[in-house]
């Protein structure tokens, strides 16, 4: 799989460096180009694959699937010098706005569906960048579950197979409406972290959380 993306920070350094050493092709993008270019080349040092580094235009030509991975006060700046390539395509959100910034009349996910014309799919935004660095994220002996937000088919499955090629579990979460809650879920979640808190430990293991039916 071609994927871009639009950032050269943390998230697609960890994100970037798993995918290319899993075999897919990977294109990241920045503010300035020769940054990006060095960054691509510790990828490239670090995953063993070829990693490029383009203009925000180029690596959204570039991606079968783009990943949206800068600042949220960034978003909608990034979005429209990616230009028109993201029309239609699969486009993986995983930004927060952080705990202080987060407003739920304001949800990230529908903005960058409707700037950039792309089938969006919350995901990967619930975790520090570090745990997307590890190979895989397991816990316990338990493989780290992924929540996904969004309402095409194409686009959900292929970012099944990016969280699967991490070696988590991909749990689809609802439709784009529901992004909202992922992301509300994170600033929680942050600022409980940063509280010094387990945010782990505020909920029960599956087997005491009542009985469900499957599905």
């Amino acid at each position: 799989m071609r994927i871009g993306i639009l950032g050269a920070g943390g998230m697609a350094d960890a994100l970037g460096t798993q995918w290319a050493a899993a075999g897919h092709d990977i294109m990241i993008s920045g503010r300035d180009l020769g940054k990006s270019a060095a960054q691509a080349a510790r990828m490239t040092e670090r995953g063993g694959a070829v990693v490029r580094a383009g203009s925000w235009a180029e690596a959204a030509a570039f991606g079968d699937v783009v990943v949206v991975a800068v600042p949220a006060e960034g978003l909608a700046g990034t979005l429209a010098a990616a230009g028109a390539a993201l029309r239609g395509k699969p486009l993986v959100d995983v930004t927060n706005a952080g705990p202080a910034h987060f407003d739920p009349a304001r949800p990230l996910a529908p903005m960058v569906a409707e700037v950039s014309g792309g089938h969006v799919v919350k995901a990967f935004n619930l975790c520090h960048v570090d745990v997307w660095r590890m190979t895989p994220p397991v816990f316990d002996g338990r493989a780290l579950a992924v929540p996904l937000c969004g309402d095409d088919p194409v686009a959900l499955e292929a970012v099944r197979t990016l969280v699967a090629d991490l070696g988590c579990t991909p749990v689809v979460a609802g439709g784009l409406e529901r992004a909202v809650l992922l992301e509300a879920t994170a600033a929680f979640v942050i600022s409980l972290w940063f509280g010094g808190a387990d945010a782990q430990a505020v909920l029960p293991p599956l087997a005491s959380s009542g009985t469900h039916r499957p599905g």
